[in-house]
């Protein structure tokens, strides 16, 4: 192999960017799965079980780029999280995840339930890259 193939080999299997991820759904064990996915991919995580939690958790953790919220949740739903998240925490990134139908011009990437790791990686990278 040249030097150039060599120098496009090592820059097309540069590693994936890591990130500090906020973790937000209501039922513990999906909680459980995504953080351990996405840990296994070498983010820093940390969980909440509901919006309120999750923005006291923001405020304390500035260093936060990105938020997996679940759509639905009893006190305050993925897209009030996301709205919240969007006036208070600027440059904060936001994905949200449902089993439910949701419309494609929600405002935010959605991600439907089940998806797989891949998947997960793959819109948390686009979203870390946008």
């Amino acid at each position: 192999m040249g030097a150039d193939q060599e120098r496009h080999a090592e820059t097309a299997a540069a590693p994936a960017r890591t990130a500090s991820i906020l973790v937000v759904d209501d039922d513990a064990a999906v909680r459980e799965i995504l953080v351990e996915l996405l840990v296994d991919s070498g983010h820093r995580v940390r969980e909440a079980g509901g919006g309120a939690e999750a923005l006291r958790l923001l405020a304390d953790a500035p260093d936060v780029d990105l938020v997996i919220s679940d759509v639905q949740m009893p006190e305050m739903s993925g897209f009030e999280l996301a709205d919240q998240i969007a006036a208070r925490h600027d440059g904060i990134k936001v994905i949200l995840i449902s089993g439910y139908y949701v419309s494609r011009d929600a405002g935010w990437r959605v991600l439907r339930k089940p998806f797989r790791m891949h998947e997960l990686e793959a819109a948390v990278q686009a979203e870390l890259s946008g």
